[in-house]
């Protein structure tokens, strides 16, 4: 294992990628002959909507592969995108103002490229963590400054003194975070999403609000549109604010990268004289579109959003109900989360203010008097592979496990031996 990790190039598991993870352990199942149990890579572990499946290729039987898409998205996919926003977030935002991407990375990309470039010498993101990795490297990629505020003990009222005093020197361009959030599934509740929200207005902050698993807090049911309770959201507190939602989990499509970004209404229009100067073009939603997806992808795949486009309208309708398949990851959750509690292991980020955190697609488990980076190097002695709480910009030490391959209880019994196979080592050593 450490002939691998040293020939990879990975100086420490602390600061592992996913991807630097994934390749490890795949050299390490090739070398040993072992099958790995996989908690670290987030991939669907739930089949594509056959909806989605055959509207794709309907569309390219069609003859579409042929014919470039708006770089600012055909319009069936805009209309239903917004009424898919409208039935499950219960926010209204126009169909101008939502831009197919391919899949939230690149909108996120793109929203943090034009974010910095609003006001002269504004170039800090600030990020609630932990969270998604390759988010923090896009600022590194963009040359941005990343400021990381640990949610771990700062929720509820907490949060608004905490945030001030990243945002105090005027220098935060945008604010990201996911909700549920990515690792911990801990969910930022309305009253805290209304403080961010406020603050973000008083500093003229643009939060990016991934959803990349939104109603996927089952703890209530969301399954139902045009009903509450709605997926929350900034949107209800602020105009600075665009939305990133992907079909990657929500619709395990994440083949065919491809999602959208839904930005405000009053912040798709408003003017920048910064970007006017640069562009010739001073609105911000122009900019998304005309520059920013133009020049980086022109649009995304003709075929995908078609395919995007069937399965939210048909959630919208009700003949398909996305919450209900989601739900599977919760069973995956509990289950491998008593597997865990079995062997000594405790959940880090456990409690969402005074209530347990939901099962879900993700959760972050810790051994006592065990860094993340010892922990995670054991674990893989005995084939489990993960990331680090590190990897995500957390202060805690511990893992992030991931659920979705675990898919039969094959799965979930090698993942019951390979821990007792970790207690039965660190007890002999």
């Amino acid at each position: 294992m450490d002939d691998v990790l040293s020939r990879m190039e990975i100086k420490g598991l602390s600061v592992a990628t996913i991807r630097q993870c994934v390749n490890a352990t795949k050299e390490l199942e090739r070398i040993s002959g072992e099958k790995f149990v996989h908690l670290e890579f987030g991939v669907p572990g739930i089949k594509a909507p056959q909806i989605g499946v055959d509207m794709q290729k309907l569309a390219l039987d069609a003859g579409i592969a042929a014919v470039y898409p708006p770089t600012g998205g055909i319009p069936e996919f805009k209309w239903n995108a917004s009424a898919f926003i409208n039935a499950f977030v219960g926010i209204g935002i126009s169909p101008e103002c939502v831009i197919p991407t391919v899949g939230s990375m690149q909108g996120c990309f793109n929203l943090l490229m034009e974010c910095s470039q609003l006001h002269e010498g504004r170039n800090a993101v600030l990020y609630m963590s932990p969270g998604f990795p390759s988010h923090y490297l896009q600022s590194k990629v963009l040359g941005l400054e990343a400021r990381i505020l640990d949610i771990y003990n700062c929720r509820g009222e907490k949060l608004r003194a905490a945030i001030e005093e990243k945002m105090a020197d005027g220098k935060v361009c945008a604010m990201l975070y996911s909700n549920p959030n990515n690792p911990t599934w801990a969910c930022l509740t309305e009253e805290e999403l209304m403080i961010m929200g406020e603050l973000c207005t008083e500093y003229d902050v643009i939060a990016l609000e991934d959803m990349a698993y939104m109603c996927m807090d089952f703890r209530k049911d969301r399954s139902v549109p045009f009903a509450p309770p709605y997926q929350p959201t900034i949107g209800r507190y602020t105009d600075n604010f665009a939305l990133m939602i992907s079909a990657s989990k929500i619709f395990s499509y994440a083949g065919e990268r491809i999602g959208f970004a839904a930005i405000s209404n009053k912040l798709y229009e408003r003017e920048y004289p910064a970007l006017q100067q640069r562009y010739g073009l001073g609105k911000f939603g122009d900019n998304f579109v005309l520059t920013f997806i133009y020049v980086n992808s022109s649009g995304c795949s003709r075929s995908a959003q078609n395919a995007m486009s069937e399965m939210m309208e048909a959630s919208v309708s009700g003949k398909y109900d996305f919450v209900g398949e989601l739900r599977e990851y919760a069973r995956r959750a509990h289950r491998a989360k008593e597997i865990f509690f079995k062997h000594g292991f405790s959940l880090v980020y456990e409690k969402d203010l005074d209530k347990d955190v939901s099962d879900g697609f993700f959760f972050t488990i810790g051994y006592e008097g065990m860094r993340g980076d010892e922990l995670l190097y054991n674990l893989m002695r005995c084939g489990i592979s993960a990331i680090t709480l590190t990897a995500t910009r957390s202060d805690q030490q511990g893992i992030r496990v991931c659920v979705s391959m675990l898919n039969t209880d094959d799965d979930f019994t090698a993942l019951d031996d390979r821990l007792g196979l970790f207690v039965k080592i660190r007890s002999e050593e």
